[in-house]
């Protein structure tokens, strides 16, 4: 009960969040590359837009549901692959 209040919070306070759950952009597809390097992702050719997202970096706060982001940990590999 208090993962669901928390979930709907966190609906209300940041769509970004929510969207997550719905695979706007095909990032279902791409869950294979979890763990291999980030340059797979700066070769990849796609026709919808592609954010590579490094460790520590800023990002802006725009949420594009069909944008995919990677983003690569601090060894420079795919760590997370999702919508936004």
């Amino acid at each position: 009960m208090i993962r669901t209040g928390l979930a709907m919070l966190a609906c209300f306070v940041a769509i970004p969040a929510c969207a997550q759950d719905t695979d706007t952009c095909g990032g279902a597809g791409f869950q294979g590359l979890v763990g291999q390097a980030g340059e797979i992702a700066r070769m990849l050719e796609l026709d919808q837009p592609v954010r590579i997202i490094p460790p520590d970096s800023g990002v802006t706060m725009d949420f594009r549901p069909d944008r995919i982001n990677f983003e690569l940990d601090a060894a420079g590999r795919i760590a997370v692959v999702r919508c936004g």
